[in-house]
């Protein structure tokens, strides 16, 4: 799993997605979602590193079956919270 922290002023928003999707575009009818790697290619972590991370940051954005499960685990978010975008889980969290 890759994960990239970006600024937005005060706040960071913390990017995550599963190694094997990097890179790719991943298109479903008319959705195409491009998983960058100008977005998404920080530090390759494991499963404990990035739940630190996720309880760091203030937003989150995950794509990817490995890593929606890092947060399920850690109990950030529920399976109500996740979503499909061309058939790979994604979520975003939040934290005001």
């Amino acid at each position: 799993m890759y994960c990239k922290s970006h600024s937005v002023g005060s706040d960071s928003v913390l990017a995550c997605c599963d190694e094997e999707i990097l890179g790719k575009t991943l298109e479903d009818n008319d959705l195409r979602v491009n998983v960058s790697e100008a977005y998404y290619m920080g530090k390759k972590v494991g499963e404990g590193e990035m739940a630190w991370m996720l309880r760091e940051a203030s937003s989150i954005n995950l794509l990817g079956r490995k890593s929606v499960g890092v947060a399920l685990k850690e109990g950030l978010i529920t399976e109500r919270d996740v979503i499909r975008l061309c058939g790979v889980e994604h979520a975003v969290i939040v934290r005001l």
